[in-house]
C-alpha cells in the first residue's frame, strides 16, 4: 500500500477477499468510490447491494458506475443499512464495507447514528459467508460521531471470538481525531 490514507487501507481488504461472481454489500454508497469497486471485483457474474438514506448519493453513485464503465451487477438502494439483510441471505456474503459519518460534499447534518449503525452491523454479520470480510471506516468528530465511535467499538468488543476476528488500527500520530479502520473476519 503506497497511500497511508484510511480509504486506501479498507480498498485493500477489500481487493483481498472479493472474487469474480462474489456478492457484496456497500452499506453507506456515499458518491460511490466502494460501490464501483466492488461492481469491478465482483464482474459480470456477482452483484453489489448499495445503501444510502440520501438521493443525492444514489444519483453520485449512479453516475459513477456509468462514468466509470462498470458491469451492471448493482442494486443501488435509497434505504437505511439496517435494510441489508432483506435482500441476501445468511451466509451468502464475501465483503460489506462500511464508511460510517456524512456524506463527503453533503450535508454534515445527516450523518450515520450509533443505533442505525450498530443495527446495521449486527444485521450484516449472519450474512457473511464463512471467510467473509466487514470493512469499516469509522470517521469521528461533528455532533454525533463520537458517540458512534464509542457505541461501534463497543459493541465489537463483544463479538464471540470462536466466530469472528476483530481487527481494529489507529492512525496513532495523525491529530484531529483521524478515521479508525477496522476489518471483522468471519471465521
Amino acid at each position: 500500500m503506497n497511500n497511508y490514507q484510511v480509504t486506501q487501507w479498507c480498498r485493500h481488504f477489500m481487493e483481498e477477499a472479493v472474487a469474480e461472481g462474489d456478492l457484496c454489500i456497500d452499506a453507506t454508497m456515499g458518491n460511490g468510490h466502494d460501490t464501483c469497486l466492488l461492481s469491478r471485483l465482483a464482474g459480470s457474474r456477482g452483484h453489489v447491494y448499495a445503501f444510502d438514506i440520501q438521493p443525492q448519493a444514489v444519483e453520485n453513485t449512479r453516475r459513477r458506475l456509468i462514468q466509470e464503465h462498470c458491469p451492471e451487477n448493482y442494486t443501488l438502494l435509497c434505504q437505511s443499512h439496517t435494510n441489508l439483510d432483506t435482500y441476501v441471505s445468511p451466509e451468502s456474503v464475501s465483503l460489506i464495507t462500511f464508511n460510517f459519518g456524512y456524506l463527503p460534499g453533503g450535508d454534515h447534518k445527516l450523518a450515520t447514528s450509533a443505533k442505525s449503525s450498530v443495527l446495521a452491523i449486527q444485521k450484516g454479520l449472519p450474512l457473511l459467508k464463512r471467510g467473509g470480510r466487514m470493512v469499516l471506516c469509522i470517521y469521528s468528530g461533528g455532533d454525533t460521531g463520537f458517540e458512534e465511535r464509542d457505541a461501534i467499538l463497543s459493541f465489537l468488543k463483544t463479538l464471540p471470538s470462536r466466530e469472528y476476528l476483530v481487527i481494529k488500527s489507529d492512525y496513532y500520530n495523525r491529530p484531529n481525531h483521524p478515521p479508525i479502520p477496522v476489518l471483522i473476519l468471519r471465521l
